[in-house]
């Protein structure tokens, strides 16, 4: 063996890993940051993933991590290696469309339930769908589709897709308009909504449209494009955010049956030529946003801080930028947004995920080829 080649073992040895699904090991890539708040640090968790969409924390100090191509993956949260899990549902990775959100059952630790949001299709018709598994050390099993949006179609975008359990524990899910803004209107159509099922799929008979005009599962209509939802962890309502289009971006609380106006009201406006879109930024019947965002940042992921690491952020609402590129901090008082901050402002790329983990920070996923998972600790 020659001295070069002895000398390029390391490098080897390095990719073999990722290969293998190690990675890199945790590393601070910024030491200090101080917001308006707190002073934090920042340290790469894991890197090399396939646009990591979504992350949820399992007991005992491993997360699921889902992979919008299609991968679902155990990841170790102290060292970042991680492992591709089998029984995934097979995705529709088209454009905008692939696996996206993963949540965990209320009572996951007794039942070991995982629900999945996904795009799914066949014949070049889309449909973004939720399906259920019992998660077990190799992967899920027993899956189930437990709803699939009705009328597919072939656009390749705005799939959504957030699920979270309420206060009440329903399962709550959103669902874009694929790009066919007149649909968003329509309760009777599951694009452009929230939906509000019980956990195994079934329809609660007060749901606003169970007996009446529209879809049963529908609880709220007049979205775009929702990829934030999260439940106040005081109140128990549940807030969503939407992208606009150029500009409009929305902040929302969630209410039943309310109609939240796209594409009739919007603070947005057409992509090329900056017109008007609707019939401007208010009517009758139709609810205002809490925040909206122009220019539009592309938000997506949401949480509530309510951990004891970083007090100055206690009742904030956190959201991932996009095209924003940043971690957009909203400071609440009740359901009324008072200020903002833009934190680490291209410095981790375009976020897809923002939640808070059981160890009260705050942990972030880097949507790119070989996307990076970040994790938000309070400096001394």
């Amino acid at each position: 063996m020659t001295r070069a080649s002895v000398a390029a073992l390391p490098a080897l040895l390095v990719a073999l890993l990722v290969a293998l699904g190690a990675g890199a090991e945790p590393a601070v890539v910024a030491e200090r940051v101080e917001s308006e708040a707190e002073t934090f640090r920042v340290v790469r968790v894991a890197d090399g993933l396939n646009h990591p969409w979504s992350i949820a924390f399992l007991p005992g100090g491993n997360a699921l991590v889902s992979e919008r191509p299609g991968g679902l993956l155990r990841l170790d949260t102290r060292t970042g290696a991680r492992r591709t899990l089998s029984g995934a549902p097979r995705v529709a990775a088209v454009g905008q469309g692939g696996l996206l959100d993963v949540a965990l059952h209320p009572e996951f630790a007794e039942n070991r339930l995982v629900y999945l949001s996904y795009a799914a299709g066949r014949s070049g018709r889309y449909a973004t769908s939720i399906a259920r598994g019992r998660l077990t050390d190799s992967g899920l099993e027993a899956v189930e589709v437990l709803f699939t949006m009705n009328r597919p179609s072939g656009a390749r975008l705005h799939f959504g897709s957030r699920l979270a359990f309420g206060a009440d524990g329903m399962l709550y899910a959103s669902f874009g308009e694929r790009g066919e803004r007149h649909r968003a209107q329509d309760p009777a159509d599951h694009a452009g909504t929230i939906i509000r099922l019980r956990d195994d799929g079934t329809v609660p008979p007060d749901n606003p449209f169970a007996g009446g005009e529209g879809v049963a599962e529908v609880y709220s209509f007049g979205h775009r494009n929702p990829q934030g939802l999260a439940v106040h962890p005081v109140t128990g309502r549940l807030w969503s955010h939407e992208h606009g289009p150029q500009g409009g971006d929305e902040i929302n609380v969630i209410e039943a049956g309310v109609n939240y106006g796209w594409p009739v009201i919007t603070y947005g406006a057409e992509y090329r030529s900056g017109a008007p879109i609707g019939t401007g930024t208010a009517a009758p019947g139709m609810a205002q946003p809490v925040l909206h965002w122009t220019p539009s940042i592309a938000p997506s992921g949401m949480t509530f801080y309510d951990g004891d690491r970083f007090p100055g952020w206690q009742g904030d609402l956190f959201a991932g930028a996009l095209a924003g590129r940043h971690l957009r901090r909203v400071r609440l008082d009740g359901e009324r947004a008072v200020a903002q901050e833009v934190l680490l402002q291209d410095r981790v790329g375009r976020v897809r995920d923002v939640r808070q983990g059981p160890d009260g920070m705050l942990w972030l996923l880097e949507d790119a080829r070989r996307g990076s998972i970040f994790r938000l600790e309070p400096t001394a």
